[in-house]
Formats: C-alpha cells, sequence, structure tokens
C-alpha cells in the first residue's frame, strides 16, 4: 500500500510510532526471548520506514521538478 496524501502520510508516522512503543513494552517485559511477536512487529515497522522514504523521496522530487 502506499502512501497517496499527507493524511495517510501522518497516519504511517503514527502507527510507526505506536508499533515502536509496543515493541518497546515487549523488549523490557522479555529482553531475552526472541518471540513471535517481536519479529512481526519489526517487520511492520520496516514496511512503514520504507513507505515513509518512497513518499518522502516523491516529494523532493516533485519539488525539484517544480523549480
Amino acid at each position: 500500500v502506499m502512501i497517496a496524501n499527507k493524511r495517510e502520510y501522518k497516519k504511517a508516522q503514527h502507527e510507526l510510532r505506536r508499533l515502536s512503543d509496543w515493541l518497546e513494552r515487549l523488549q523490557k517485559q522479555n529482553p531475552h526471548g526472541k518471540g513471535l511477536t517481536k519479529a512481526g512487529i519489526r517487520k511492520m515497522m520496516a514496511r512503514l520506514h520504507e513507505e515513509l522514504a518512497l513518499c518522502e523521496g516523491e516529494q523532493e522530487l516533485a519539488q525539484a521538478y517544480s523549480r
């Protein structure tokens, strides 16, 4: 799913913060365990980071071409 507008961008940033907080809580509860949940959260975070980066890159290109 690509980020299509500013609203979706903000929503993705919020979701990334929420996942990061969740992962931090899980790591504090079980610092030595690997756990499927932690790996799943990291995957979701990586996907969001990628989507945000793509969106930011597209915005930079649009600004460069509009100059």
